[in-house]
């Protein structure tokens, strides 16, 4: 039930299909990060959009998007696996222009 999330779309620059440049998530939070709904720092801190968070549409959005908001990613050990921070960077930028 997980996904494969890009952080750099395939059709940018750095956007290769390998480990550092992936996220594993649910469908539900990989349409969200694709919209830039939701957002990850490089330091894993997950943000959710402003106007996102003053919506009141029932316990989907309050538990599966809003409760996120400032929650740290679980990441693997090995630095190898985890998400690379400077790609991080580069779509949280996205993600804030968004806003």
């Amino acid at each position: 039930m997980l996904d494969a999330a890009h952080i750099i779309s395939d059709s940018q620059p750095n956007g290769e299909p390998i480990i550092p440049n992936g996220i594993a998530m649910c469908k539900i939070h990989h349409a969200a990060y694709d919209r830039n709904l939701l957002g990850i720092r490089p330091d894993y801190q997950v943000e959710i959009n402003a106007e996102l968070l003053l919506e009141i549409d029932g316990p989907m959005l309050k538990h599966g998007l809003q409760e996120m908001n400032g929650q740290e990613l679980l990441v693997p050990s090995s630095a190898h696996s985890r998400p690379d921070p400077e790609r991080l960077q580069v779509r949280y930028e996205e993600f804030k222009n968004a806003s």
